[in-house]
């Protein structure tokens, strides 16, 4: 089994007083708390460590036994030992709360001290006074996924979306605000309440690939279609970017799937910053030839064998 060093998972001394305890918990748990990282599973396990550790040093009397354990056999956090060799028996630890399971660690040691609620005393403190007021045994209302598809430039400018969902056999309408900036991927938590949905709904950002074009980071790669003659002789284009359209010199006897930069003219994120736009060449061919333009290539074809 491993030792948990519960004074270091809440980064106090083990000569921190129960206000000093205290205050690192509020601290800590609110650094990661689920409601902020939605997308963080260490961070979640993390929340709960912190739980945990508070579950023992924030109540006189398990922090007294757990103190008793740990200045007797001076191990240290991560350390296995054998339970069975300390007194303890070898049979399976299966003590849970309202918050989820704890170690087998302090299964082992406090299986038996839950309170009526069902778990262990936190000395007065309640983690709800952290978040607005909730109950820290209630169990949080329930979470739904969906996703949401914009285009690239609903998410430069940001937009607002209609959303059709049907929740528990229920059909519900409601406003999502994608602000401006958002990355495909993240996922946008939007409070269901103001629409009657008992929880909170996280939608996952996907952008439409139109095949022209996508995102690498924050650069867009843009595909230009020009013909021929444009490549070889090199010609002034007009080209759509995210801020209006802008004129763009492509240069002589330049090749297919070669890019030109257009510096800063790229996506901007939630946090101002901003790359390039890269404009990746593709030659085509017009969709029909007079007859005059079809010599041209002849003679073209014939220079060329010479």
């Amino acid at each position: 089994m491993e030792y948990k060093d519960y004074y270091k998972v809440l980064e106090v001394d083990k000569s921190a007083s129960q206000d000093e305890i205290k205050k690192s918990y509020r601290k800590l748990a609110k650094k990661y708390h689920p409601d902020l990282n939605p997308d963080d599973s260490k961070a979640q396990e993390k929340f709960k460590e912190i739980n945990e550790a508070y579950e023992v040093l924030g109540d006189e009397e398990k922090k007294k036994k757990y103190d008793t354990f740990g200045s007797g056999y001076n191990f240290t956090n991560g350390q296995h030992f054998d339970p069975s060799q300390y007194g303890f028996g070898g049979h399976t630890y299966t003590y849970s709360t309202s918050d989820g399971d704890f170690s087998d660690f302090f299964n082992m040691f406090f299986g038996g001290m839950n309170d009526s609620t069902g778990r262990g005393g936190r000395g007065g403190f309640d983690l709800g006074n952290l978040f607005g007021g909730k109950r820290a045994g209630k169990r949080p209302s329930p979470s739904y996924e969906s996703e949401l598809t914009i285009t690239l430039e609903e998410g430069y400018s940001g937009v607002e979306k209609q959303v059709a969902l049907n929740i528990g056999g229920e059909n519900k309408s409601l406003a999502v605000n994608v602000p401006k900036g958002i990355l495909p991927g993240k996922k946008l938590r939007v409070k269901g309440k103001k629409w009657g949905i008992s929880g909170d709904i996280l939608f996952k950002i996907n952008f439409v690939e139109d095949g022209k074009n996508r995102l690498e980071d924050l650069n867009i790669i843009s595909q230009l279609n020009i013909f021929s003659w444009q490549s070889v002789l090199g010609e002034q284009v007009l080209v759509s970017t995210l801020d209006g359209k802008i004129k763009v010199n492509i240069p002589k006897l330049i090749s297919s799937g070669k890019r030109i930069r257009i510096p800063g003219k790229g996506y901007r994120d939630m946090k101002g910053n901003r790359g390039d736009l890269y404009l990746e060449i593709h030659i085509v061919n017009p969709n029909s030839l007079t007859e005059e333009e079809i010599k041209l290539y002849e003679k073209l074809k014939e220079l060329s064998k010479e």
